[in-house]
This record gives C-alpha cells, structure tokens and sequence, in this order.
C-alpha cells in the first residue's frame, strides 16, 4: 500500500529490542564454548565428521526463526498501528434524493430525475447484502419513501415511486435523513412537514433541534451510517442547510453531496411559466466539508453513474488505523513453533 507506515502506542517498548544484540552475542558463545569441547573429544570428532553433512544454514535455522519470533513479540508489545484497508461493518446508507421540479431538466439525459433514478439503483448492486438503505425524497418537503431497509427490491420500488414536486427543501432532506438514521435523537420534524412553497425567511431561519442531552461527537466520526444527498438547484424552501449540515457533523454523519446538472444550468417551463436552474456548488461542498464527506460533480448520466461506482467502493472498504499487535503476536507464535519444530526433527532437541 502506497504510503503504508506503522506507529505505536506504546513506543516505549520498542527499547526492548535493544536486548536483540546481546542474545545473538550470548548465542554465538554457546556455539563456540560447543566448537572447543567438541575439539577436546577427539571421538566427538570423529563422529561429527562421520556424520551426513548438514549445512550451517540448517544448523542456524531454528535459532533464527525464534529470533524473528521475539523480534515479533516485542514489536507487537509496542501496539503498532497501521491504516488499512478493510470491510465496513454493517451500515446503513440514506439516499437523500431531490424530486424538485427542476430535476425535469433534460442537460442531462434522458432528464436528471431519470438519470439519478438510475445511478441509484446500479449503485445497490454494488453494496454487501448486510447494508441497509433508506431513501428520503425532498422537493418544498421532505419524506421517508423508504425506511432502512436490507430488500434491494423495496429500495428500487420505492425509488422509481418519485414524484416531482414543487420547491428544494434541502436543509428538511438532511434533517429527516438524520431522524430516521435516529429516530430517539428527538429532531423536531413539524418544521420540515408543512414549508411547501415557501421561500426562506433570512429573518427567521428555522433550526431543527435535537434533544439537548445528546452530546457532539467529532465530526465523521459515526462509522454505521452515512448519507449521499443528490440535488440539482439552490434551496428556495425548509431550513438552512448548513444549519442542517451541522446537526450531521455534531452526530459525527458524513454526508457525501452529489450535484447533478450542467454548471451552466438549464431553462425549464412547466404549466405556462419557466425558470433557469442552477446548481449551488458552494453550498454542496460546504456541506460535505463541515461533515467529512466529499462532494462530486455530475454533469452527464456517466458522470452520475461513475460517482455511484465510487461511492459503492468507498463504503464497501474504508481506510482506518488499525492496531496489528495481534497479528504481529500470531505470526511471532508461528515461527517459535516452526523454530521448535524444526530443532527437534533435525536436531531431536530444542535450540
């Protein structure tokens, strides 16, 4: 692994090693105090030299393999730590997904709603069978279309049951993501069920809570849940989302944000009347950074579909810093018993 590097916990007993130099000084005093008794018994000698060759190699194995084995014994008694590469453990992932009316816009084909529709449920085939998915629609309100859930054909169901709808309550997407990944955290939901239509009050932001006896963790650091949040305009409903994205950052929930849409935007007319739309970069990456999460852009269905592909990747194998104290202490085992072994097949003793 590129940039692979050990640090320890308990570096002090890495001194330990230090006694290494003086038993192989002590190991090879004994092989010399053995050379001179074997030359004062001539018929010990004798025998020796009668005796089927045996290379110095063999001679010096077992010593060496219990020598690693120490080697690896105080290592591990220094808890070394490394990142690696390894399976998350169950999770559950929240695809919080815009059904606004602006996701009709077709700069990216056959339509964003389309496009994203279909993103999503490519990215469930890459996900473990022990991952659970829920998905939250958004637009001037939020919904639960889906709660967590391990059937990959409920997901998809609920997904292709999208509705477009007036309004880009952001913020409110975020925040019943949030109660459904913890539904006794004590969110306050009336302020995210009844804003359709509404434009922001600057005056008056609404701030969904939480039970004030929950403590912030840091942020990113809840390793059972993550959300993907896919939108393709500005907020005009709900409440502020990085008001919101900070509740997801004090829980310690990534949130990796996915803008889907041309950067120039697209004009849509419906019933008579038309609007630009455009994508708020800003706000999304902001939203990714303050919670450890990542922000990607989309601007084609290939685009979407490689993100996805990302993602699935991302969640199935994660980096950590693990401790290898017991793998360094299983491997030491290991070679005292091949050491051992290998001593009293050849030799009938223990070195």
């Amino acid at each position: 692994m590129s940039g692979w590097h050990l640090s320890f916990l308990w570096p002090e007993m890495l001194w330990a090693l230090a006694l290494l130099p003086v038993l192989v000084w002590v190991y090879l005093a004994l092989l010399r105090r053995r050379k001179k008794v074997v030359m004062h018994l001539p018929h010990l000698a004798v025998l020796k030299s009668a005796a089927p060759g045996r290379g110095a190699w063999r001679r010096h194995m077992p010593a060496a393999l219990l020598g690693l084995a120490l080697v690896c014994l105080l290592v591990a008694a220094a808890r070394p730590t490394a990142k690696l590469s390894l399976p998350v453990q169950q999770r559950t992932i929240v695809l919080a997904m815009d059904v606004s009316g602006s996701m009709r816009a077709t700069d990216v084909l056959p339509n964003r709603l389309v496009a994203s529709q279909e993103a999503a449920k490519a990215f469930l085939t890459q996900l473990p069978r022990n991952v659970r998915v829920a998905v939250v629609s958004f637009a001037g309100t939020a919904a639960v279309v889906q709660a967590p859930t391990l059937s990959r054909d409920d997901v998809v169901a609920a997904i292709d049951r999208f509705q477009l709808q007036r309004g880009t309550a952001i913020g409110s997407g975020i925040v019943l993501s949030l109660a459904t990944l913890f539904p006794e955290a004590g969110y306050d939901l009336s302020q995210i069920t009844g804003q359709r239509n509404m434009p922001p009050d600057p005056k008056q932001t609404p701030k969904p809570g939480m039970a004030q006896d929950l403590a912030s963790v840091p942020p990113g650091s809840y390793g059972s849940a993550v959300v993907i949040l896919l939108t393709d305009g500005q907020r005009t409903a709900g409440p502020d989302v990085m008001e919101t994205a900070k509740l997801a950052a004090d829980r310690g929930v990534r949130i990796y944000t996915v803008g889907v849409g041309t950067k120039e935007g697209d004009t849509i007319g419906f019933e008579g009347w038309s609007m630009r739309v455009r994508l708020d970069e800003e706000t999304l990456k902001n939203v990714a950074q303050v919670t450890k999460g990542d922000y990607f852009y989309t601007g084609t269905a290939a685009d979407l579909k490689k993100v996805y592909q990302s993602l699935g990747t991302r969640l199935v194998v994660e980096s950590k810093e693990t401790e290898i104290s017991g793998l360094l202490s299983a491997a030491g085992a290991l070679l005292m018993l091949m050491g051992a072994g290998l001593s009293v097949a050849w030799f009938g003793r223990v070195v």
